[in-house]
Protein backbone atom coordinates (compact mmCIF):
# COMPACT_ATOMS: atom_id res chain seq x y z
CA UNK A 1 0.00 0.00 0.00
CA UNK A 2 1.32 3.80 -1.20
CA UNK A 3 1.97 6.21 1.83
CA UNK A 4 0.70 9.79 0.90
CA UNK A 5 1.91 12.59 2.21
CA UNK A 6 0.52 16.12 2.99
CA UNK A 7 0.65 17.25 -0.70
CA UNK A 8 -0.92 14.20 -1.31
CA UNK A 9 1.62 12.62 -3.06
CA UNK A 10 1.81 8.99 -3.34
CA UNK A 11 5.32 8.26 -2.49
CA UNK A 12 5.70 4.83 -3.65
CA UNK A 13 4.74 5.80 -7.56
CA UNK A 14 6.89 8.77 -7.50
CA UNK A 15 3.66 10.63 -8.73
CA UNK A 16 3.63 14.13 -7.45
CA UNK A 17 0.35 16.58 -8.04
CA UNK A 18 0.26 19.96 -5.75
CA UNK A 19 -1.79 22.99 -6.44
CA UNK A 20 0.91 25.59 -6.17
CA UNK A 21 -1.34 28.57 -6.95
CA UNK A 22 -4.51 29.39 -8.00
CA UNK A 23 -5.20 33.01 -9.18
CA UNK A 24 -8.00 35.23 -11.76
CA UNK A 25 -5.81 36.07 -14.75
CA UNK A 26 -8.76 37.77 -16.26
CA UNK A 27 -12.68 38.99 -15.94
CA UNK A 28 -15.17 41.37 -17.31
CA UNK A 29 -18.56 42.22 -16.46
CA UNK A 30 -20.89 44.10 -18.93
CA UNK A 31 -24.14 45.32 -18.59
CA UNK A 32 -25.19 46.70 -22.34
CA UNK A 33 -28.41 47.74 -21.40
CA UNK A 34 -28.53 49.08 -18.15
CA UNK A 35 -30.16 50.93 -16.31
CA UNK A 36 -32.94 50.01 -18.29
CA UNK A 37 -33.02 46.13 -17.57
CA UNK A 38 -33.31 46.68 -13.95
CA UNK A 39 -37.22 48.53 -15.09
CA UNK A 40 -38.07 44.51 -16.93
CA UNK A 41 -39.30 41.63 -15.26
CA UNK A 42 -36.58 39.21 -14.06
CA UNK A 43 -36.99 36.31 -15.54
CA UNK A 44 -33.74 36.31 -17.89
CA UNK A 45 -32.45 33.54 -20.48
CA UNK A 46 -28.75 32.13 -19.00
CA UNK A 47 -26.12 30.35 -21.28
CA UNK A 48 -22.91 29.14 -19.03
CA UNK A 49 -20.31 28.20 -21.93
CA UNK A 50 -16.96 26.59 -20.20
CA UNK A 51 -13.45 26.12 -21.54
CA UNK A 52 -10.26 24.95 -20.30
CA UNK A 53 -6.89 25.11 -21.95
CA UNK A 54 -3.07 23.69 -20.74
CA UNK A 55 0.13 25.10 -21.14
CA UNK A 56 3.38 23.66 -19.65
CA UNK A 57 5.61 25.46 -17.92
CA UNK A 58 8.44 23.84 -17.92
CA UNK A 59 9.69 20.09 -17.00
CA UNK A 60 7.43 20.30 -13.52
CA UNK A 61 4.85 23.24 -14.16
CA UNK A 62 1.24 23.06 -16.06
CA UNK A 63 -0.47 26.06 -16.62
CA UNK A 64 -4.09 25.48 -16.45
CA UNK A 65 -7.03 28.21 -17.18
CA UNK A 66 -11.00 27.71 -16.94
CA UNK A 67 -12.97 30.02 -18.61
CA UNK A 68 -16.41 30.67 -17.86
CA UNK A 69 -18.89 32.69 -19.70
CA UNK A 70 -22.41 33.62 -18.57
CA UNK A 71 -24.42 35.77 -20.88
CA UNK A 72 -27.97 37.11 -19.07
CA UNK A 73 -30.69 37.90 -21.90
CA UNK A 74 -34.04 39.90 -21.32
CA UNK A 75 -35.77 38.85 -24.63
CA UNK A 76 -33.34 40.40 -27.26
CA UNK A 77 -32.00 42.46 -24.75
CA UNK A 78 -28.34 41.34 -22.92
CA UNK A 79 -28.87 41.73 -19.56
CA UNK A 80 -25.18 40.95 -18.50
CA UNK A 81 -22.31 39.22 -20.11
CA UNK A 82 -19.53 37.81 -17.12
CA UNK A 83 -16.48 36.29 -18.74
CA UNK A 84 -13.90 34.83 -15.88
CA UNK A 85 -10.61 33.20 -16.81
CA UNK A 86 -9.59 31.00 -13.31
CA UNK A 87 -5.89 29.65 -13.86
CA UNK A 88 -4.03 27.93 -11.85
CA UNK A 89 -0.40 26.18 -11.68
CA UNK A 90 -0.21 22.91 -11.10
CA UNK A 91 2.86 20.76 -10.69
CA UNK A 92 2.99 17.34 -11.58
CA UNK A 93 5.58 14.96 -11.91
CA UNK A 94 5.94 11.31 -12.64
CA UNK A 95 2.35 10.75 -14.12
CA UNK A 96 2.42 8.52 -17.17
CA UNK A 97 1.56 10.51 -20.38
CA UNK A 98 -1.71 8.53 -20.96
CA UNK A 99 -2.77 10.22 -17.66
CA UNK A 100 -1.79 13.65 -18.34
CA UNK A 101 -4.64 14.73 -20.57
CA UNK A 102 -7.99 13.74 -18.09
CA UNK A 103 -5.45 15.36 -15.49
CA UNK A 104 -5.18 18.60 -17.56
CA UNK A 105 -8.62 18.90 -18.57
CA UNK A 106 -10.64 17.09 -15.74
CA UNK A 107 -8.41 17.03 -12.34
CA UNK A 108 -7.20 20.44 -12.47
CA UNK A 109 -10.63 22.48 -13.96
CA UNK A 110 -12.50 20.50 -11.62
CA UNK A 111 -9.92 22.07 -8.68
CA UNK A 112 -10.69 25.52 -10.22
CA UNK A 113 -14.53 26.04 -10.86
CA UNK A 114 -15.30 26.89 -7.36
CA UNK A 115 -13.10 29.22 -7.15
CA UNK A 116 -14.39 30.64 -11.22
CA UNK A 117 -17.82 30.14 -9.68
CA UNK A 118 -17.34 32.65 -6.65
CA UNK A 119 -15.81 35.12 -8.80
CA UNK A 120 -18.94 35.01 -11.14
CA UNK A 121 -21.43 35.56 -8.52
CA UNK A 122 -19.65 38.27 -6.37
CA UNK A 123 -19.36 39.98 -9.70
CA UNK A 124 -22.96 39.90 -11.19
CA UNK A 125 -24.06 41.26 -7.44
CA UNK A 126 -21.78 43.82 -7.51
CA UNK A 127 -23.32 44.48 -11.39
CA UNK A 128 -26.97 45.19 -9.30
CA UNK A 129 -28.29 41.83 -10.11
CA UNK A 130 -29.89 38.66 -8.65
CA UNK A 131 -27.76 36.17 -6.79
CA UNK A 132 -26.05 33.79 -9.43
CA UNK A 133 -25.06 30.36 -8.44
CA UNK A 134 -23.33 28.13 -11.31
CA UNK A 135 -24.79 24.54 -11.11
CA UNK A 136 -21.51 21.81 -10.48
CA UNK A 137 -20.03 20.70 -13.15
CA UNK A 138 -19.12 16.95 -14.16
CA UNK A 139 -15.10 17.58 -15.60
CA UNK A 140 -14.86 14.34 -16.28
CA UNK A 141 -18.47 13.78 -18.60
CA UNK A 142 -17.12 17.04 -20.23
CA UNK A 143 -13.95 15.86 -20.76
CA UNK A 144 -14.82 12.13 -22.20
CA UNK A 145 -17.04 14.58 -24.45
CA UNK A 146 -14.08 16.44 -25.75
CA UNK A 147 -12.15 12.93 -27.14
CA UNK A 148 -14.53 11.29 -28.01
CA UNK A 149 -15.71 14.47 -30.24
CA UNK A 150 -11.73 14.73 -31.16
CA UNK A 151 -11.81 10.87 -32.42
CA UNK A 152 -14.90 11.30 -34.29
CA UNK A 153 -13.02 14.26 -35.85
CA UNK A 154 -10.29 12.46 -36.94
CA UNK A 155 -12.02 8.96 -38.19
CA UNK A 156 -14.40 11.09 -40.62
CA UNK A 157 -10.75 12.68 -41.40
CA UNK A 158 -8.93 9.85 -42.11
CA UNK A 159 -12.07 8.19 -44.41
CA UNK A 160 -12.03 11.78 -46.73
Amino acid sequence: MSEVNAQGDAEESGVTFEVKKVYTKDLSLETPNSPAVFTQEWEPDVNVQLHTGASQLDEQFFEVVLTVTVTAKLGDNTAYLVEVHQGGIFQIVGLPDEEMGPVLGSVCPGILFPYAREVVGDLVQRGGFQQMVLTPVNFDALYYQHVMENAKAAEEAENT
